[in-house]
């Protein structure tokens, strides 16, 4: 036998306000620009966004070819000062949210 049962509004907002909470996230976005070296970003992401060498190759390589690439994920409190620390170092990069 098959039991069938349904959510109470109170429960069925509490379920969809923990789906909101989860998805909502943020992400810092690198940009392609004409002054960077490959050797500078990969070097930037490293120190900045924690990436192994060969991590921070291939987001040089998206980014060189696809404009962009998502290159650390996390909250927004985390992000921030990292976002920061790649833009004084010349990059061009965002924070936005997914």
């Amino acid at each position: 036998m098959i039991k069938s049962f349904r959510l109470s509004q109170t429960e069925e907002q509490t379920s969809v306000d923990a789906e909101t909470l989860e998805a909502k996230g943020y992400e810092i976005v690198l940009h392609n620009d004409d002054y960077n070296t490959f050797d500078h970003v990969i070097a930037m992401l490293v120190r900045y966004c924690e990436h192994t060498e060969e991590q921070a190759h291939q987001c040089a390589l998206i980014v060189h070819f696809k404009g962009k690439c998502s290159v650390k994920k996390g909250d927004y409190d985390d992000l921030r000062p990292r976002c920061e620390a790649l833009l004084q170092a010349g990059l061009t990069a965002t924070i936005e949210e997914f």
